[in-house]
């Protein structure tokens, strides 16, 4: 991807902070992207289909453009014969593709294809957005959530004597709690 300082900038990200993102999107794929770098909000995720958690999770607006900037240099990485897709990956990288190939489907069957997916601290989500449902397995029991209006697009895990899940959309950050069970 020779364009990547080119794609950085027009963010207002630095050409490092974009080779940073640039090499988790080809450890991801092409497809999702696990990153640190302090321009990018210190340690985050991205999956395509709008999924994205950085550090500074109250940063909006640098989570606009952290999310400008994955999916350009996504979209840069398949135009530009997919080297960030089919770059060589490591041996532990591709253990880690193997496995979620295995477990990919941990969901119901008719929720269809998820927009975006990720797992935090043992516990794995998927957004659909088209059926506006939301699936979670924690501890091997999965349960599934009516988003409504909610279009899903990050998320968050309180810490503590109980672990909680939040989720930002459009409106504001809203609980796993509040989204009720299907």
């Amino acid at each position: 991807m020779a364009n990547v300082g080119e794609i950085a900038k027009r963010h207002g990200f630095s050409e490092a902070a974009g080779q940073a993102l640039a090499d988790a999107l080809r450890s991801g794929g092409g497809r999702q992207a696990q990153f640190n770098h302090p321009e990018l909000g210190g340690m985050g995720q991205w999956s395509q289909g709008g999924m994205l958690m950085i550090g500074e999770m109250n940063n909006d607006e640098l989570k606009g453009r952290v999310a400008a900037l994955a999916r350009d240099l996504a979209e840069a990485g398949a135009s530009d014969g997919g080297s960030a897709r089919n770059a060589p990956s490591s041996s532990k990288q591709a253990a880690n593709d193997d496995h979620a190939g295995a477990s990919g489907d941990w969901w119901p069957g008719d929720l269809g294809r998820p927009g975006s997916s990720g797992s935090q601290n043992g516990v794995r989500y998927a957004v659909f957005p088209d059926t506006h449902r939301l699936a979670i397995e924690r501890d091997g029991k999965i349960t599934v959530h009516d988003t409504g209006d909610h279009r899903i697009g990050g998320v968050s895990q309180q810490q503590g004597s109980s672990s909680t899940l939040r989720f930002t959309s459009q409106s504001g950050e809203v609980d796993l709690a509040d989204l009720p069970k299907v």
